[in-house]
């Protein structure tokens, strides 16, 4: 409970200050006046703190795409000595021993029975469903391929956000998002060749019950810290997780190397819980339409990461795309949602 009085409060501040300032006491008429004239000579300041607010939510929901952009090359290095059931596993129980660590450590009392639907959204897609589809099609797909899924995410978690949170964002908004998720369509899967394959299947599976746990997770760090939403939602997976790395990793024996460590701890600890717990406070802060149309940029810092880390060939087009895109973003996060 007082986590979620923390967050209301913090995502109130400049009514709150207003508040403050109305109901000061004042001894005499005058200060009776001055005090009334207190909120509106405030007004002008709420603006600009308004707007720092949101460029922090800007920086920390740029912060999870870059974990994100990452995710696919990390989980590459972990195949490399686990199997796709035991690395998916493995990484959910690791991250919820952090989560869980965490939640104990700062004495976090469980949230209200009304928001475990809302978690266990959370923890289907975003936990288990992802990851695991993902990690099916990594298999037979390069990360240039599976780039195609975080290049449609952000259209299809705005979607979803004005099914679920009934948003209206702009007609600009919707074409610039469309534009942006064309240009990263175009590209994507013009370097794959354009075939579909059952790892296509696993990625547009990944594709919608990522946007809806994005979509939940974003709705629910309204009322709470982000942290706290994938924190719970991991530990929320816990009873599932532990059991299935045992059995997965008594079928995959898994090869140590530096490599396959790299990966594994990468996924579990950037990707599964630092990086949700920024990019649900950027959403909170910036709203889910204009944070999802960050990850427009996604596939493109994925693809500078393949080269670097997986020695993947990049082409003369992603310059290209990385103008378009970047054009997109700007216009998304001008335009009101």
């Amino acid at each position: 409970m007082r986590a979620e009085n923390s967050a209301i409060a913090d995502s109130s501040v400049a009514v709150g200050t207003g508040g403050r300032q109305d109901t000061e006491p004042g001894p005499t008429t005058s200060g009776a006046r001055a005090a009334g004239a207190a909120p509106a000579a405030a007004r002008p300041a709420a603006r600009p703190r308004g707007q720092r607010l949101r460029a922090g939510g800007t920086l920390q929901a740029a912060l999870g795409v870059t974990a994100f952009s990452l995710t696919f090359p990390a989980t590459a290095w972990g195949l490399e000595g686990f199997g796709p059931w035991s690395l998916v596993a493995v990484r959910s129980a690791l991250a919820a021993v952090i989560a869980g660590v965490c939640l104990l450590v700062l004495r976090v009392p469980p949230p209200g029975r009304r928001h475990w639907a809302g978690l266990a959204v959370v923890a289907a897609g975003v936990v288990l469903g992802f990851p695991m589809l993902t990690t099916l099609a990594l298999q037979t797909s390069t990360t240039a391929h599976a780039a195609v899924v975080v290049g449609l995410l952000p259209l299809t978690t705005a979607l979803f956000s004005a099914l679920r949170m009934g948003t209206r964002p702009s007609r600009t908004f919707w074409a610039a998002a469309l534009a942006g998720a064309a240009a990263v369509l175009a590209f994507t899967v013009t370097q794959s060749g354009g075939s579909l394959t059952t790892a296509d299947l696993y990625l547009f599976g990944a594709l919608l019950v990522c946007a809806a746990g994005y979509t939940e997770g974003g709705r629910l760090a309204r009322v709470m810290p982000g942290w706290q939403v994938i924190g719970w939602a991991l530990v929320l997976c816990l009873p599932l997780s532990v059991p299935g790395a045992l059995l997965a990793l008594s079928y995959e024996p898994a090869q140590l190397t530096a490599h396959s460590v790299a990966g594994l701890l990468w996924v579990a600890a950037g990707s599964q819980f630092l990086g949700l717990v920024v990019w649900y406070r950027g959403m909170a802060a910036i709203g889910i339409p204009k944070a999802s149309q960050l990850q427009l940029a996604q596939p493109l810092l994925t693809l500078v990461w393949s080269v670097l880390l997986l020695g993947e060939q990049l082409t003369p087009a992603a310059p290209l795309t990385a103008a378009a895109v970047l054009v997109c973003i700007a216009v998304t996060q001008r335009s009101s949602a």
